[in-house]
């Protein structure tokens, strides 16, 4: 009996065909599986079973660099279980900040104790935007940096609920929008002069005295960002520390006198319509840069204690050393590090 004819040909094509075909399959397992956030558990400490999401989103601090940075301090020195998100272009699944309208994720603020945000001019889609309205409504407390003051920009001819967000909003209630609504201030302008002055911080001299436990162990933070303008941040507001321009780009810079002092941190509640009452901290600084300041980073983990109404267990000076590497890059508008994507920032 002859053996069947065998077409080497058919053969060769049709095991070419199963190899594309697994390569596209497990191209595509591993797309499916592609971080779109990060995630660290909380270790021992006070924050142990508390969530935090912090959420990255501007085009010019770097705060996919510093907010990854401050979530590993959160879980790894003091037990929180953090969650960060970012910018992110759909086509390639990198992390790109001037990409102004996806952060995948944020569903993940349903059961957040606390967010950190640093955010500027998002356009964020209704399906993902509703999640931090819902945030804000439970009255859930907020730690804001730098930019947020301006964290929305919604397009004139906007249609969205939350068109009111946008920072010059004219929306009854919500006139200048989130920041002013939220935090107290929405952008006005540069105070400093931008990349060429930066930030020497004065303690509130009422709150050191009174031994504000957010100030604890603060003592020296110099940013590199300017000091903004501020002009009223509401009479219930508490201003915990005041800037100061220096002349110049270093710790060292002499500080210039000629311009007035501006508060960059402060406290005060915020309630949105049918919503409760909530706790903000709000700080002007907070670029990656700004976060090699170590007291910096400590008063922005005071603050957190003190945003789940744990002023008690704030330590008398935070352990604040940074986890891993922290080489951030220098404030700048497309100065952003390229072809990166989420696992990349762990």
């Amino acid at each position: 009996m002859k053996a069947p004819f065998l077409n080497t040909k058919s053969c060769s094509l049709s095991f070419l065909a199963v190899l594309v075909f697994v390569a596209l399959t497990g191209s595509l397992c591993m797309a499916q599986q592609e971080k779109l956030m990060l995630h660290f558990d909380g270790g021992d400490g006070p924050g142990n079973g508390k969530k935090i999401v912090l959420i990255a989103g501007d085009d010019e601090y770097r705060s996919e660099e510093g907010l990854p940075m401050l979530a590993k301090i959160l879980s790894t020195h003091h037990g929180f279980s953090t969650t960060v998100l970012f910018p992110i272009n759909p086509e390639k699944n990198e992390v790109v900040p001037n990409y102004k309208s996806n952060i995948p994720g944020m569903e993940a603020l349903e059961d957040a104790d606390l967010a950190i945000i640093l955010l500027r001019f998002r356009e964020l889609p209704d399906e993902q935007m509703r999640y931090f309205d819902a945030f804000l409504k439970a009255g859930k407390p907020l730690i804001a940096l730098r930019t947020s003051t301006h964290a929305f920009n919604y397009s004139a001819e906007s249609k969205s609920p939350y068109a009111k967000y946008h920072w010059q909003s004219k929306s009854p209630g919500w006139e200048k929008g989130f920041g002013k609504k939220i935090l107290g201030e929405t952008w006005v302008a540069h105070h400093g002069h931008h990349a060429v002055e930066g930030t020497r911080a004065l303690l509130d001299g009422i709150q050191a005295a009174a031994k504000n436990p957010i100030l604890n162990g603060v003592k020296d933070i110099w940013a590199a960002s300017d000091v903004y303008t501020v002009t009223d941040i509401g009479d219930d507001a508490t201003v915990l520390i005041h800037g100061a321009s220096t002349s110049g780009m270093t710790p060292d810079a002499p500080i210039n006198w000629e311009k007035s002092l501006m508060p960059v941190a402060w406290t005060k509640s915020y309630a949105l319509e049918g919503g409760k009452k909530g706790r903000v901290f709000a700080s002007t600084m907070g670029a990656s840069v700004d976060l090699l300041s170590e007291d910096l980073r400590r008063l922005i983990v005071n603050a957190t204690y003190w945003g789940l109404d744990m002023e008690p267990m704030i330590p008398e000076k935070a352990e604040v050393f940074i986890v891993g590497s922290y080489e951030p890059t220098m404030f700048g508008f497309d100065n952003f590090r390229t072809g990166m994507k989420v696992s990349d920032f762990e």
